[in-house]
């Protein structure tokens, strides 16, 4: 019998098979391939591992940028309120600083007043005095007129007294 070139390929193709199988080679396969799926396995659940640890650092991180975005709020509040309250203080000084500063003006203009006004009225009365003494001197008799500036020195002396109280 005479065998042909396809005889002779499916031969060796059944001796390669079953050499394969003799030396275990398909278990060394599937050996090997659950060694990588295991390998894989591993990786994947330490993935989800490694996940779920930074997503609690990620909420953690976010808790901490949420507290210090509401610490650093109620900080400018804080400020703001202390410095409209300073703004306030600062303008009620300025306003009783300036309120003292007319009182005490005025005080001085009226103090001014009624010292030029007493002034003005003790120089009149001298004025007044000096003309009448004059007046008496030159056109009565020595005698009355002694008398006569007497009595009127007294009563002048009497009324500035009490127009100076």
């Amino acid at each position: 019998m005479k065998f042909d070139a396809t005889f002779w390929v499916a031969i060796s193709f059944i001796i390669f098979f079953a050499g394969l199988v003799y030396l275990k080679i398909p278990q060394k396969i599937i050996q090997l391939l659950d060694k990588m799926i295991a390998d894989i396995k591993n990786e994947i659940s330490e993935s989800e591992k490694l996940r779920s640890e930074s997503k609690a650092l990620l909420d953690n991180a976010q808790n901490k940028l949420d507290t210090a975005k509401n610490e650093s709020k109620k900080i400018l509040d804080q400020a703001k309120e202390d410095s409209e309250k300073l703004v306030i203080e600062l303008n009620d000084r300025f306003h009783k600083s300036a309120e003292i500063k007319k009182n005490s003006a005025t005080k001085k203009i009226s103090q001014m007043k009624d010292s030029a006004i007493k002034e003005i009225k003790n120089t009149s009365i001298k004025l007044a005095i000096d003309s009448v003494k004059k007046i008496i001197s030159t056109s009565v008799d020595k005698s009355k007129l002694d008398n006569l500036f007497e009595k009127n020195l007294e009563e002048t002396k009497t009324e500035l007294k009490k127009i100076n109280s």
